[in-house]
């Protein structure tokens, strides 16, 4: 059984249920690295075993590798198996709904995902192509350095293309619920203010791409703490999985395209030169993605609760007082039946069909009571005589009045 959020909760407290210990995020982290780094354990020992099954060589590590493109598969797919983790910490640990990692509403809210991605493309095209423009400025470009094998014509490269459409949007998603996720909302969790949840993260995820330059360490743990700071006022993931997943797809694409995807460099190995584009191109997109945001109303913190749903109303309700239907049940005149409550109206004393030894005469027969319909004045059933119907009993016969004579007419009378 999970616990959701109380209302008005912002992203980086949704982990603060009332199921809350302070022993759950540990518990919860552990079960993520340890079923990662299974996983990984796993994909590594199958991984050998076919490239040694197939006569591959050995990597540098002194293993059989599969090759850069296998290698790549594994690597992304290792990265992606912490998703599901992230999900299943929050639910089994934190007992929470899981959704509430995605966003506030407690799901991914797809269609903002979709607008973010469309805020992405351009952004992601103008830091790729501005770092490599500026890096041609001030010659920090060397055409020479990892040059690669060029283009691998197009049966190569639409393999390498579906690859990475199949696996690059799961490792960049798992990237982002595991630090934008995870552990802002653990952090979170202890802490009102956002700001150590924030920095936490973004070093950590700085430090998860390895040490490269400073400025490269700089720029991550920039853009951690902004995309960490853009998910708590968005109320949600999908502004930075946009993000994340726009830039590493056109990224792998490039490389895939002019055959530098064995290149060994990575985002912690950027000059200053990038720093200084990211920071603005960054900047930039959280200017946009607020004014959408704020244009779209996007909900920032958790919502109300809906209401319960109304009582059912009675089975067969009648607006008359004191009609037999308005009652528990409806009787009948048979003694011991059940639906003949003792007292019941209908056997009010002078009704015909009380009448001695008239089967309908049983105790607690009903009969219409004072102000019951069948009770109005001139109705032929009370004290009139006539039995009820069906009752077995003859109408009793009524006597015809006496006629006035006619002018000219002897009245007849009585014989002798």
């Amino acid at each position: 059984m999970t616990t959701a959020p109380a209302p008005g909760t912002p992203y980086h407290r949704l982990a603060r249920t009332e199921r809350h210990r302070w022993w759950r995020p540990p518990l919860g982290t552990l079960l993520i690295l340890g079923g990662t780094l299974l996983v990984l354990c796993l994909l590594i020992g199958v991984g050998t075993a076919i490239a040694t099954l197939a006569g591959r060589p050995t990597g540098p590590d002194g293993l059989p590798a599969l090759g850069t493109l296998g290698d790549l598969a594994l690597l992304l797919v290792s990265i992606a198996a912490a998703l599901p983790f992230v999900l299943l910490a929050a639910r089994w640990v934190q007992a929470r709904p899981a959704g509430t990692v995605s966003s506030v509403l407690g799901r991914l809210r797809w269609r903002w995902l979709g607008w973010c991605a469309l805020v992405a493309v351009p952004a992601v095209l103008l830091l790729l192509g501005g770092s490599f423009g500026l890096l041609a400025l001030t010659g920090g470009l060397d055409e020479g350095e990892d040059a690669g094998t060029g283009w691998p014509g197009w049966a190569g490269f639409l393999g390498t293309l579906v690859l990475l459409l199949l696996l690059v949007p799961l490792q960049a998603t798992a990237e982002e619920y595991v630090f934008r996720g995870w552990l802002l909302q653990g952090v979170g969790a202890f802490l009102r203010t956002p700001w150590p949840a924030i920095s936490l993260q973004a070093v950590l995820f700085a430090l998860a791409h390895g040490w490269g330059t400073g400025w490269g360490f700089a720029d991550l743990a920039v853009v951690g703490g902004v995309l960490g700071w853009l998910t708590i006022r968005t109320g949600g993931l999908e502004a930075a999985v946009a993000l994340h997943v726009v830039n590493n797809l056109i990224s792998f694409v490039g490389a895939a395209a002019l055959g530098q995807l064995a290149s060994d460099e990575t985002a912690a190995d950027s000059p200053w030169e990038m720093f200084v584009v990211s920071l603005l191109v960054h900047a930039g997109y959280v200017v946009v993605v607020l004014w959408l945001a704020r244009r779209r109303q996007l909900p920032t913190v958790a919502p109300e609760r809906p209401a319960p749903p109304p009582a059912t109303a009675p089975a067969y309700p009648t607006a008359i007082p004191g009609y037999p239907l308005s009652m528990p049940a409806y009787p009948t005149g048979i003694p011991g039946h059940p639906l003949a409550p003792p007292g019941h109206p209908l056997a009010a004393p002078g009704h015909p069909a009380a009448a001695p030894g008239h089967p309908l005469a049983a105790p607690g027969h009903p009969a219409p009571a004072p102000g019951h319909p069948l009770a109005a004045p001139g109705h032929p059933l009370p004290g009139s005589g006539y039995p009820a119907p069906g009752s077995g009993y003859p109408a009793p016969a009524v006597p015809e009045p006496a006629q006035p004579p006619r002018a000219g007419e002897t009245p007849i009378g009585p014989v002798g």
